[in-house]
């Protein structure tokens, strides 16, 4: 059995909008992101605390680039308000912007570094969590935007961690994209 340390992390297969793959990834990811905020919708406040909807628009975002993410952005929480009427309406426009943002915060890094790191997908969600944050910050100050972080802290380390492991699994299971250039 080869250790995992060793296997091959997930690069960015940036898809063009005219490949049939775009569409196929975006919709196993949009799976994803229906089927996680499902499970852990039945934990008490389990959507607000580990942020499932993000989970594999993060995962869309590094492997299948900004387009993907997009779609997985959008579509994932039109998909779960559809099914399962959450996320609730009104929450529907800044959930999909803040997924929008990490999916392509997750794209950006991806095109600059052949394999993702702990590091780099703590950047990456902590830079999505700050601007996710800001609002809070502005409106309740630096109290409410830390109890805000401390409370999301779960979900946070979920897609750093989780975001790893898959990302890591992904690059070994599925077929690794070259780099161009």
């Amino acid at each position: 059995m080869t250790n995992l340390r060793s296997a091959p992390l997930a690069c960015q297969e940036s898809l063009s909008l005219g490949d049939a793959r775009l569409y196929l990834a975006a919709s196993a990811m949009i799976a994803g992101n229906i089927l996680l905020p499902v499970a852990l919708h039945r934990i008490p406040a389990g959507g607000q605390m580990f942020l499932p909807i993000f989970f594999f628009t993060l995962i869309a975002g590094w492997r299948f680039g900004a387009k993907a993410a997009v779609l997985t952005a959008v579509l994932s929480p039109l998909a779960n308000h559809w099914i399962t009427g959450m996320p609730p309406a009104q929450a529907l426009q800044g959930i999909i912007l803040q997924s929008a943002l990490l999916g392509c915060l997750a794209a950006l890094a991806a095109s600059r570094s052949t394999r993702p790191t702990l590091a780099l997908l703590a950047g990456v969600v902590l830079a999505a969590q700050a601007l996710m944050l800001f609002p809070v910050l502005a409106h309740a100050g630096w109290q409410g935007a830390l109890a805000a972080l401390q409370f999301r802290l779960p979900g946070l380390l979920l897609q750093i961690l989780g975001g790893y492991g898959v990302l890591s699994l992904m690059g070994r299971y599925l077929p690794t994209p070259t780099r161009e250039g």
